[in-house]
């Protein structure tokens, strides 16, 4: 009776002793432990293009902290092996950009170069990186303890209007492609640019079906909101945003519109939350409005003298400080597409080394467990911060990579040339 008694003592004690409710810190350090950051979009491999002509023999990698203003972007590169494992990415989207302002054929080109210069980086530091063309691909590279590498085209122009140069991408090994990026093409509506097809003509109704077809993503950051919807209307695998915010958030036309994130859930498909304060803060935007409205004036007022227009805009900028997008400011967009489309639909796109600066607190990609902890203050699970951080993107993949398998008896759709 008395062994009885002490033992019913010490199981009352433990049902009375409280547990230990996690901090935000703990919780997101679980989650990125799990599933580490899968980004969707980086920029590093123009910063090689435009900072060393892609003659990468002595750049090093492991600390870019001393490419500074002396080269042309005039700011310290954000990305670096050592700041990728601070920030827990465990999956890179390299974006292969190229101005928009080439002509077809010099895309297609400038396209192949920087295909073979994301791929030689990659190839260099076989210890810390991994090539990825599947789902699989990526959690192989997860076990081994590598930031899997993939590679997305930023610009239909990087095709040149060819469905056989889109098929050829895909065997250098881009996974997704961004249908334009700041102009229209002669098949598919910028959002920065005046539209010419109510969203895609024929033939860019061709392209979301062959990439549907051969398993490449759909990216519809950079495109009209008429274009998304059309995407959304023919395309039968997800669809990713892959540096994107929300448009009720910060009225940016780089933004998603409400209208297409109600329809993400039955696509299946994915925002890829951006790091770009003029994205994310809508005083930042409006700011940016602002100015470019005084430097225009500056310019019809003072024609001609563009030391005196160099001056006064000085003197407004000093008067009115750009204001800074915050670590809150990324969340919020994060709350938005979870209140409309749902904790499914949600990753990360930081656009880091594609923009002067993400939010403070986030300047770089070291910063991304600080978002992180931010979500978890939020009430944020560690199931739901595994999702936004990885599992939600992989899940994408899967299916895109499933789709295709299922068209495998299907022929390449085809298109005459000119």
């Amino acid at each position: 009776m008395k062994s009885f008694a002490l033992v019913t003592v010490a199981l009352i004690a433990l049902v009375a002793t409280p547990v230990l409710a996690r901090t935000p810190e703990q919780v997101a350090e679980a989650a990125l432990k799990a599933a580490p950051v899968f980004d969707g979009h980086n920029d590093v491999p123009i910063q090689l293009r435009g900072r060393f002509g892609n003659v990468i023999g002595e750049f090093d990698f492991n600390d870019t902290t001393h490419t500074g203003p002396e080269h042309s972007e005039g700011r310290t590169m954000h990305t670096d092996l050592t700041r990728l494992r601070k920030g827990m990415v465990g999956a890179q989207f390299w974006s292969v950009y190229v101005s928009a302002d080439l002509s077809e054929p010099q895309a297609v080109q400038a396209t192949l170069e920087q295909i073979d210069v994301t791929r030689r980086l990659v190839a260099r530091y076989p210890n810390d990186l991994q090539f990825a063309l599947t789902a699989k691909d990526v959690e192989d590279s997860l076990k081994r303890g590598r930031i899997a590498s993939l590679m997305g085209i930023e610009g239909g122009h990087s095709i040149g209007g060819s469905l056989g140069v889109l098929r050829q991408m895909y065997d250098l090994g881009v996974r997704y492609m961004t249908l334009t990026h700041s102009k229209t093409l002669s098949w598919v509506d910028s959002a920065t640019d005046a539209p010419k097809h109510g969203g895609l003509n024929d033939f860019g109704r061709d392209v979301i079906r062959e990439m549907n077809r051969i398993g490449m993503l759909v990216d519809l950051s950079h495109v009209s909101e008429e274009t998304m919807h059309d995407v959304l209307d023919v395309a039968k695998a997800p669809v990713i945003f892959s540096h994107s915010g929300a448009r009720a958030i910060n009225g940016h036309a780089r933004n998603v519109p409400d209208s297409v994130l109600a329809r993400l859930p039955q696509n299946g498909g994915i925002v890829m939350v951006v790091g770009l304060p003029g994205f994310l803060s809508e005083p930042a935007r409006q700011w940016f409005g602002s100015r470019q409205a005084e430097k225009a004036k500056l310019e019809a007022l003072w024609p001609g003298q563009p030391k005196e227009v160099a001056d006064r805009l000085k003197a407004w900028d000093d008067a009115n400080p750009l204001p800074l997008a915050t670590i809150g400011d990324m969340a919020d967009h994060i709350d938005h597409v979870r209140k409309v489309a749902g904790i499914d639909y949600i990753g990360i796109g930081g656009d880091y080394d594609g923009m002067p600066t993400g939010p403070v607190g986030m300047e770089d990609v070291a910063g991304y467990p600080a978002l992180f902890v931010e979500l978890a203050r939020r009430g944020y699970s560690q199931a739901d911060l595994e999702k936004i951080s990885m599992r939600n993107a992989l899940r994408v993949m899967k299916a895109a990579e499933a789709y295709a398998a299922s068209q495998r008896g299907m022929p390449p759709v085809e298109s005459p040339v000119e």
